[in-house]
């Protein structure tokens, strides 16, 4: 992987932009991130605002541990929904941030094995062919999402009017991305968003079915409210739950720190090194579970959004984790960006989603993976497959409790097993 900056970037990882445009590129990663990061507490019942809270200063302390030198958001991880849902409702919400605790302990012993063996286990374990095939199964695997809110009222059914403030917003959002000059080309998430927003109250007055924007929550909240902390609370069921779990989060991480090196062109897997990235990770999400917010990860959203303005700038992601963090307190705001309608937010993923499956296929071109040999062809069919598949285990823990692992992080462990047992054999006998 070339360790130069890619022809084309606007501001590199330790490029400060002027306070205008500063201000502005920061807001649009914190819209990026908002509706992944709030939905998860929503999910799962944890309070949002201790969510936007723990995102806000995780990604401070991720950016103190890195040294200032990927350009990461973090925000409430996905992965860890199944195992909240189940702890907290076996036991009480305060046993699942105890099992968050000990997934973030996890995260920071293998950045403690990873620093002191090096990285060529993980090197052997997770080739191109394995991280390219699973960064097209996070992408991917988020489509039915963006679709969803694309397309469904909030009864599940189709909705025309819903598909078409969808559309407007996508498009608004493509045409700034590829046609707008200048400053304007660096916020087209911002201004799809906005867009897609105004023309949704626009078109409520004079066509009832649009109007779908409601601001009784916005009037009803007070200016500003201290977040909903809980403390943790321990129980080896839990443990155990978080730390299985943490064994797919963390092939997710170097999936997401793969596809950021990719579009930034700089190896964050040497600089400032794996071992950083993941104990970035790990402090992030052991430090939510204190303040009653969800384990934390690395946000694809917010590569997407990299990806298409091409500004990587620290600075811009702190702004962004700063502003997040303010608007933990500042309850007003964040009920008002609750307002932000579904399929306002699906316009944009369908983007954005796209764009980190994209970013799996150039891994798989730009390192050469050859699917003329079957020993390639088979990891990746079986990895896609079981991914957007949605292919999944279960089995028992305790009490009759059930630990089930599927989709992005079951495909990844399938990759890293058929990684290790296929041999690899003399490519002249490989071809079909």
């Amino acid at each position: 992987m070339s360790s130069k900056i890619i022809d084309g970037t606007v501001y590199g990882p330790s490029d400060k932009p002027p306070v205008a445009e500063w201000v502005f590129l920061s807001i649009q990663h914190v819209f990026a991130m908002f509706g992944a990061t709030i939905l998860v507490p929503i999910l799962t019942g944890l309070s949002p605002s201790a969510a936007l809270f723990s995102a806000g200063t995780g990604t401070l302390i991720y950016i103190l541990i890195t040294k200032a030198k990927v350009p990461a958001f973090l925000g409430s991880s996905f992965a860890f929904i199944p195992g909240i849902i189940m702890v907290s409702s076996s036991f009480g919400m305060e046993y699942a941030l105890g099992g968050s605790f000990f997934a973030g302990l996890f995260y920071m012993l293998v950045s403690f094995i990873i620093k002191k063996a090096g990285r060529s286990w993980i090197d052997k374990a997770l080739p191109p062919v394995v991280i390219g095939s699973v960064i097209i199964v996070i992408g991917l695997n988020l489509a039915p999402t963006a679709m969803s809110m694309a397309m469904n009222d909030p009864s599940g059914s189709y909705s025309i009017v819903y598909f078409s403030i969808a559309c407007f917003t996508l498009a608004v959002t493509i045409i700034a991305n590829i046609f707008f000059k200048k400053f304007w080309a660096l916020i087209p998430i911002l201004i799809g968003l906005f867009s897609g927003y105004f023309f949704t109250l626009i078109m409520g007055q004079f066509f009832p079915a649009y109007n779908i924007i409601d601001f009784t929550a916005v009037n009803e909240t007070g200016w500003f409210g201290l977040p909903h902390f809980v403390a943790p609370k321990f129980n080896i069921v839990a443990i155990l739950t978080f730390v299985i779990i943490s064994f797919a989060t963390i092939c997710e991480h170097l999936g997401d720190i793969l596809v950021l090196s990719n579009v930034v062109g700089t190896n964050f897997y040497d600089d400032p090194g794996l071992h950083r990235t993941i104990l970035g990770d790990g402090v992030a999400t052991l430090w939510a579970s204190f303040w009653g917010g969800p384990p934390n990860t690395t946000y694809g959203e917010n590569i997407g959004v990299m990806a298409i303005t091409r500004v990587y700038s620290v600075w811009v992601i702190g702004g962004a984790a700063v502003l997040a963090t303010l608007l933990s307190f500042f309850t007003k705001f964040g009920a008002l960006i609750q307002t932000i309608p579904n399929p306002v937010l699906g316009g944009i993923s369908m983007l954005l989603f796209g764009i980190i499956a994209s970013s799996g296929l150039r891994t798989l071109v730009e390192s050469g993976v050859d699917y003329k040999n079957k020993r390639n062809l088979t990891i990746s069919s079986v990895i896609m497959v079981i991914g957007i598949g949605g292919g999944m285990i279960q089995f028992p823990l305790a009490d009759g409790l059930n630990f089930s692992l599927g989709g992005v992080a079951l495909a990844t462990v399938v990759g890293i097993f058929l990684n290790l047992i296929i041999p690899i054999r003399d490519p002249n006998r490989e071809y079909i």
